[in-house]
């Protein structure tokens, strides 16, 4: 379990913080969680997303479970920085559809003091690893790794199967195109 233990937090210094995992895992979920804990202690912060993600709603990050906050679509990493007003806390979700540029994005944040705190999936639809992500992981000072709860067996799930025709490996989508899987299942059913 993440303990959320900061030795830095009251310095200057910051740091890069990812929440990983499969879809319906709880990654939004954790990311405004600690978003409105931050907004509770009035630090001044940001949340950014892929302008690509839309599924529920243009400006705001929402959670399969509902939960919203406000925040600003972006195209590509290089608006965040443009965008970035020395905020404290710097949150972006869905970090797997960003190009490459989002780790030094992230890096020059940290560098400047603010605590960026990222989600994102960990895989694709195929296990492989997303985009960006693994050179983020490798970067963060903590990592959180969420589960899902398998729907075929009950067990943790780490898998996105998907169920849609598509091949790409971007496909933004919720229920409707994807279900979680443990590594059982998935191999049964994926593969």
């Amino acid at each position: 379990m993440f303990l959320e233990q900061f030795p830095g937090e009251g310095r200057q210094n910051g740091w890069i913080e990812v929440i990983c995992g499969s879809m319906f895992s709880g990654k939004t979920e954790e990311l405004i969680r600690r978003m409105k804990r931050a907004q509770f202690a009035n630090q001044k912060l940001v949340l950014f997303k892929p302008i690509i993600d839309d599924r529920y709603h243009t400006e705001n990050v929402v959670s399969h479970q509902g939960s919203s906050l406000k925040a600003i679509p972006v195209s590509d990493s290089k608006e965040i920085l443009d965008l970035w007003k020395n905020e404290k806390v710097v949150a972006i979700d869905e970090a797997q559809f960003f190009d490459e540029g989002i780790i030094d994005v992230c890096n020059e944040l940290a560098k400047k003091g603010s605590r960026v705190i990222l989600a994102g999936l960990d895989m694709d639809y195929k296990g492989v690893p997303f985009g960006p992500m693994p050179n983020l992981l490798s970067i963060a000072e903590y990592v959180t790794k969420v589960h899902a709860i398998c729907v075929s067996c009950g067990n943790l799930a780490q898998y996105s199967h998907r169920t849609a025709n598509e091949t790409g490996q971007v496909l933004v989508g919720a229920v409707e195109k994807y279900q979680p899987l443990c590594r059982a299942c998935y191999n049964k059913i994926a593969h």
